[in-house]
């Protein structure tokens, strides 16, 4: 298969369900923003400390999940390949909520706002949070444009997904710092 097609040169591009939208589509904003937080999430595995087994295990399941999410913001309700593509179930959420709880049982309480730096894996962790969030955002906006349109609002298991995945991020940052021994930096503003 080529990797290059020209398709899309016209500024258009094809969803899993066939059809051809912008590329500027809110949809198509939506799934990218979702591929940009995937390849953050590769970043992190990469710089993650070693012996973290658990960590990057959780990690790898989150790059599954979010091509799942990537997969579902391609695919319309009415479209082929809907039935495949279906949204995230609430497990996903609360998979998440008990990774958080592990980690943050393990790290001081939190008294000021945090400033996203320190080791590589945390700063990392703070940039794909930021992009977890921009991520969020458009797929509310998606959802807000398809209920202006008649339909019922989609992607609740999604939208749970981002919001708790982000504060995933931001627990695995503080946690990165505090398993590594760097001093975790606050603003006391």
């Amino acid at each position: 298969m080529k990797v290059y097609t020209g398709t899309g040169d016209r500024g258009k591009t094809s969803l899993f369900s066939g059809e051809r939208i912008d590329k500027s589509n809110p949809r198509v904003e939506a799934y990218g923003d979702v591929d940009e937080l995937n390849a953050l999430i590769g970043a992190i595995l990469n710089v993650l400390p070693e012996g973290r087994t658990t960590e990057a295990e959780q990690l790898e399941q989150v790059l599954i999940d979010l091509f799942h999410v990537g997969a579902c913001l391609a695919t319309t309700s009415d479209g082929q390949n809907a039935a495949a593509f279906t949204d995230l179930p609430a497990e996903k959420t609360t998979w998440l909520e008990k990774a958080i709880d592990r980690m943050d049982a393990d790290l001081p309480r939190l008294t000021r706002f945090v400033l996203p730096m320190g080791h590589p894996a945390a700063s990392a962790c703070h940039l794909a949070r930021c992009v977890c969030r921009r991520a969020e955002r458009r797929v509310v906006r998606v959802c807000l444009e398809t209920e202006a349109q008649g339909g019922d609002q989609p992607y609740h298991g999604i939208r749970g997904y981002l919001n708790r995945l982000s504060d995933y991020l931001f627990v695995m940052a503080r946690y990165c710092n505090h398993i590594t021994g760097t001093v975790e930096r606050t603003w006391g503003g």
